[in-house]
């Protein structure tokens, strides 16, 4: 029994902004033609890393919630991110 809930937002919302910061750097690097498959390994890199991030956190309720909260807000960052980078090369600047 805990005496203080530890706070477990701040994992999530860390794994977002390591998604913004991956589709970011993926949108800027990689060529057009290879970006999609790019952001598919940076999107397993969050995946990887949620589940590290709330290993490390040692609060097992809501484990599978969190984990998952934290991929789903990475894939809709990341494809935030790519659409505006698939704007950018279809739109002539």
């Amino acid at each position: 029994m805990e005496l203080g809930p530890r706070r477990t937002l701040g994992g999530v919302v860390a794994i977002w902004a390591l998604a913004a910061v991956i589709g970011v750097v993926v949108g800027v690097i990689v060529p057009a033609s290879d970006r999609s498959s790019w952001l598919a390994v940076g999107l397993g890199g969050c995946l990887i890393l949620a589940f590290a991030v709330q290993l490390i956190r040692g609060r097992s309720q809501g484990f599978t919630q969190r984990v998952a909260a934290s991929v789903l807000g990475a894939l809709v960052v990341m494809g935030i991110i790519s659409l505006g980078f698939g704007l950018a090369v279809v739109v002539p600047g």
